[in-house]
């Protein structure tokens, strides 16, 4: 019995074996089928499937699609800032906000760069679509790992939709004061006045207070100054008005002021206020510091510096001398001779 199970077994392996594989089907080379099953294979990666004129074929095709996709990109990227001149241009043409004009001449060119780089893949034969699960499986991860640059670009598209400043302005953000020259998704780009260029993330700038020195047309110049207490008051005010109303770049409207501040301890305080465009505001108090010092001089008053007054006491009599101290008491040890 067992010798037949044996027998029996034996002879369904031979059968199965004796089952021919299913074998690569006959294509002839040059036609429409032969040419997609080719590329087939090379693209799913069965290549032992595949025979010498088929790697011949497909040598050609990846040669002729490389040099296409070199070309496809070369144009690209001549395109790309070819468009983000015109974009620039026409929106500088048009007086449009500067900020919004860099913004969207870059985003013009990475837009079209973009496009051109999912046509290559597509040419290739990659699916596009395919790479949607794994962004999203990898979102996740990314976020985390580019926590604070995610940050930069959240903060980056505040700033570029509420504009609290615009290129050109000066401003005064995280412990910084320049002018802005650049605003990115990222970073803001800012050059002092000894023409340093300072990079800035966004996140620092929206998360802060943010002073924009030159948001007004108009801004005012504040200089402070001390008169002696013997010098009248009311020819001192009218010293410091005609003095502020000398210089040219002090607008009339709003008007200028001078304020008597307070009474120091050496000298009679005054605050001289005026008002100046944001182009000339530097130049227009230096004028202003200037007039004030030589009106003051002009008209004799005097400006003290701090003072301190030592009063001496006149001397007395002497004291009388202390008495001496008593000499101390010496003992020494008697030696008897018995």
């Amino acid at each position: 019995m067992l010798i037949a199970l044996l027998a029996q077994a034996t002879a369904l392996e031979a059968a199965q074996d004796a089952v021919p594989l299913p074998v690569k089907p006959e294509l002839l080379p040059g036609t429409k089928e032969w040419k997609s099953n080719t590329l087939n294979e090379l693209f799913t990666l069965q290549f032992s499937k595949m025979d010498p004129a088929e790697w011949e074929y497909a040598a050609y095709q990846l040669g002729l699609r490389a040099v296409y996709v070199l070309v496809l990109l070369t144009l690209a990227w001549t395109l790309s800032s070819w468009a983000a001149s015109v974009v620039r241009a026409t929106l500088t043409r048009v007086k449009f906000d500067e900020t919004l004009t860099l913004f969207l001449s870059t985003l013009m060119r990475w837009t079209i760069l973009l496009l051109a780089a999912l046509s290559c893949l597509s040419y290739f034969g990659v699916q596009t679509t395919s790479f949607a699960a794994l962004i999203g499986a990898a979102g996740l991860a990314i976020g985390l790992a580019f926590q604070g640059t995610l940050s930069n670009f959240a903060a980056g598209a505040m700033l570029l939709i509420f504009r609290p400043y615009k290129v050109g302005d000066t401003v005064n953000v995280a412990s910084y004061t320049g002018k802005v020259a650049e605003i990115e998704l990222f970073t803001t780009a800012i050059d002092t006045s000894d023409n340093r260029r300072i990079i800035v993330p966004n996140s620092s700038i929206f998360g802060a207070v943010i002073e924009n020195i030159t948001y007004h047309a108009v801004r005012r110049a504040d200089v402070n100054v001390g008169t002696g207490y013997a010098d009248d008051i009311d020819q001192t005010r009218a010293v410091l008005e005609a003095a502020v109303r000398s210089v040219a770049d002090v607008v009339a409207t709003p008007a200028p002021e001078v304020i008597l501040t307070d009474l120091g301890a050496s000298s009679v305080n005054w605050q001289v206020r005026g008002w100046a465009k944001r182009e000339s505001f530097g130049a227009a108090k230096q004028a202003i510091i200037r007039a004030v010092k030589l009106g003051l001089d002009e008209a004799r008053i005097s400006i003290p510096f701090p003072q301190l007054d030592l009063h001496l006491d006149p001397p007395g009599p002497e004291p009388a001398p202390s008495p001496a101290p008593p000499e101390p008491v010496r003992w020494a040890p008697k030696i008897s001779n018995t």
